[in-house]
């Protein structure tokens, strides 16, 4: 990405997470945006995992608690 395509953005880190991600930056020489940047892709890409699992999970029929517990109990779970 060229230095034009980017968007500047202020943040506000504690000043352990600050310390943390400088020295990750000086330990992986890598920018503390690049650092940044691939943790927020891995965030809403996990994000993006668990709406899909979600959405699957709407296709399943809903059991109630007493019937979940009489399950557990016929499977000799409890």
């Amino acid at each position: 990405m060229t230095q034009a395509e980017l968007v500047r953005s202020t943040i506000y880190l504690s000043p352990d997470l600050h310390q943390a991600l400088r020295l990750k930056s000086a330990q992986s020489r890598r920018s503390m945006s690049e650092i940044v940047n691939e943790a927020l892709r891995q965030s809403l890409r996990e994000d993006q995992e668990d709406l899909a699992e979600a959405s699957s999970r709407l296709r399943e029929s809903a059991m109630g608690y007493e019937d979940f517990l009489a399950k557990l109990k016929a499977d000799g779970t409890i």
